[in-house]
């Protein structure tokens, strides 16, 4: 961990969205260990037990503009509001629920507070949206970068929670599917403590203020097919490699569409499919928009954990996947 600062550096007041997540928690980490005083937002009733001493958990609703400005920022001064927060399934209303509302709210009542800098942590795939997820982070990305208020978007590639869905199946000697020949996308992923250290030292970097900033983990580009050989590999098996048609992906959400006009509780299952179908077939890595093409080279990396790391710890029990709903493989 880099928790080195400047001398002269005063510690910050900092607000946490979002901070009992898998990447919150490790952001709070990160924060706590650069001295910086950290107060989370948190639903009623949900706290950490494994939290660092110091750190405050205060319930709000963070959907209630009311419950923000009364329970949240509470009449008192904060250096900087970053948030992790995001929505849990990517479902429309979820999304603007989430991804949109909230966070427009909170930036309403930091500015109202005076806080000097927000970071937000964002997603590369926003770079071409086709998804209401993605169109209300821009949506408020774009809020944020109007408001007048000094600003950091940071836009991570692929989680590692996100690609460890099949390490379990794998073990249990069952194939890994991949969409098509499993080259249709690469992506660099990162890992929570080193997203968390990246994003705790836009505090102090001045040369982060003002930018919109992709980032993924060490290393080269990794596609489907890169995982999979490797996976079975640190099991010292032969690799079993089911490949899946993309058209099989289109014709459930063709399936699912017609159905929700009848049964409109099927809308959200069909978003959840398109979805899928965007992770399949889009890289996690920065758009070249003028090559109309994925650059890997250009694709800024961080960190010193790989996938393949935290598959070995997967595999070794040193560690257990909390993938919850944002998983899609």
């Amino acid at each position: 961990m880099n928790a080195d600062r400047a001398d002269d550096a005063p510690p910050c007041r900092v607000l946490v969205l979002g901070g009992t997540g898998t990447i919150g928690r490790a952001v709070v980490r990160a924060l706590v260990a650069r001295g910086h005083e950290v107060v989370c937002l948190v639903r009623p009733g949900v706290g950490r037990a494994d939290a660092p001493p110091g750190v405050q958990f205060r319930p709000c609703d963070v959907t209630d503009p009311a419950s923000l400005a009364r329970e949240g920022f509470a009449g008192e001064s904060f250096d900087v509001l970053l948030s992790c927060l995001a929505s849990r399934t990517g479902t429309p209303e979820d999304a603007w629920r989430i991804d949109h509302d909230a966070h427009a709210a909170a930036l309403d009542q930091a500015r109202a507070a005076g806080v000097a800098h927000m970071i937000a942590l964002s997603a590369i795939c926003v770079q071409k949206p086709k998804l209401e997820f993605q169109r209300a982070k821009l949506a408020f990305e774009r809020k944020l970068i109007e408001s007048g208020i000094a600003y950091t978007i940071v836009r991570p590639t692929a989680f590692f929670k996100s690609l460890s869905g099949q390490v379990e199946r794998v073990r249990q000697g069952k194939a890994f599917m991949v969409f098509g020949d499993g080259m249709l996308t690469a992506c660099k992923p990162i890992g929570d403590n080193d997203l968390a250290e990246f994003l705790a030292d836009c505090i102090d970097d001045p040369d982060r203020r003002g930018r919109i900033l992709p980032i993924g983990g060490p290393g080269e580009a990794i596609t489907p097919l890169m995982q999979a050989e490797q996976l079975f590999a640190m099991l010292g098996q032969e690799p079993r490699i089911q490949h899946v048609p993309v058209a099989l992906l289109d014709a459930i959400i063709a399936t699912l569409a017609t159905l929700s006009r009848i049964v409109p509780s099927l809308r959200a299952k069909a978003e959840l499919a398109r979805i899928g179908r965007y992770y399949a077939t889009e890289s996690m890595l920065v758009w070249d928009p003028v090559a109309e093409r994925y650059d890997a080279a250009s694709t800024p990396a961080t960190g010193t954990q790989t996938l393949f790391d935290y598959y070995e710890r997967l595999l070794s029990g040193e560690e257990q996947a909390e993938r919850g709903d944002h998983a899609v493989f």
